[in-house]
């Protein structure tokens, strides 16, 4: 799996200062499960070390990158090397990419844009040149910033949709048929599930393909589904309905206190007193018990490494 990452982000001496940003958590662990491919707009057309860039709202309300000193407009080197590397991304076949914060280059949000007048107030509302040339041309493609990872749910919703990005893409150079598609379909049934509710129906209906619809079309309307399905953040409510499901799969077949058991270990993630994985290692026991090999195959489960415990916070619900 290749993963984009801002080259700063990984160690590499490419900042304005000679210096760089390494990040524990995407050199240390996801460099056991990625393979990282570098950019940085800034090092391909400036010198290292070199004067700081920014951004600059004009008069005419016109965003322009320049230098900090010397005030040199160098928008156009910037966009245009921008643009180059945000094209190179469909060769080199990625699946996400972490972007440096707060750069004039890479932030995705809140970028500090520096007013035109001397000494006026800057404003935390811009977006990096390079973050918003992958934005506009990849809106699908999972992007997140190094310091956003810090908070566990964007962590794990992040790492979350990135294998699954990987998984379609993955699925749809086979040339599926309609009945590979469904059991694709059945796999992600329950994160899609806890997504969105209104997800989980469209895409229901795609794999339904009531119009008949040639397979081509329903592929690539499934695709598109998919990937802003995946796109959404999950939710506390939407997971506890989602693990009321899974529990009813076996709850016939188990005692009166077993059942006990797992509905308040249930209300205690709901009420976020105990994580996620509490609560699906218990039912993956049930699971294995009772062999019910269609909750074997949902991705909702097992939708990552568990070595990444992304799932082992209170924090990564909300």
């Amino acid at each position: 799996m290749k993963l984009g990452i801002s080259s700063c982000l990984l160690g590499t001496n490419c900042r304005y200062d000679g210096g760089h940003s390494r990040d524990r958590f995407i050199t240390d662990m996801l460099g056991d499960y990625f393979e990282f491919v570098p950019y940085c707009p800034e090092k391909m057309i400036f010198t290292t070390p070199r004067e700081a860039i920014r951004l600059v709202r004009t008069e005419d309300e016109d965003i322009r990158v320049k230098t900090s000193t010397e005030n040199v407009d160098v928008t156009s080197k910037l966009v245009d090397i921008s643009k180059q590397l945000a094209n190179q991304i469909q060769d080199d076949d990625l699946c996400g990419f972490i972007l440096k914060s707060k750069s004039p280059t890479c932030g995705l949000e809140r970028v500090k844009v520096y007013a035109s007048k001397k000494n006026a107030m800057s404003e935390k509302n811009g977006i990096g040149v390079f973050a918003k040339e992958l934005k506009d041309k990849y809106p699908l493609l999972p992007l997140e910033e190094e310091g956003r990872l810090g908070d566990a749910w964007l962590r794990e919703n992040f790492l979350m949709q990135i294998f699954s990005y990987k998984n379609i893409f993955e699925f749809l150079k086979n040339n599926p048929s309609a009945k590979d598609l469904v059991e694709f379909h059945t796999s992600y049934k329950y994160m899609i599930y806890a997504k969105s509710h209104q997800s989980y129906k469209e895409l229901g209906q795609i794999v339904a393909n009531h119009d008949k619809k040639d397979i081509k079309i329903v592929l690539e309307d499934y695709k598109h589904a998919f990937l802003n399905a995946i796109s959404l953040k999950g939710s506390i409510s939407n997971t506890y309905n989602v693990l009321l499901h899974l529990y009813g799969y076996f709850k016939k077949d188990i005692s009166k206190d077993e059942k006990t058991e797992i509905l308040d270990t249930l209300e205690e993630f709901k009420n976020e007193v105990i994580p996620l994985i509490a609560v699906i290692k218990i039912l993956n026991l049930y699971i294995k018990r009772f062999n019910i090999e269609y909750l074997k195959t949902q991705k909702f489960l097992n939708p990552y490494p568990k070595e990444l415990a992304l799932r082992s916070k209170v924090e990564a619900y909300r």
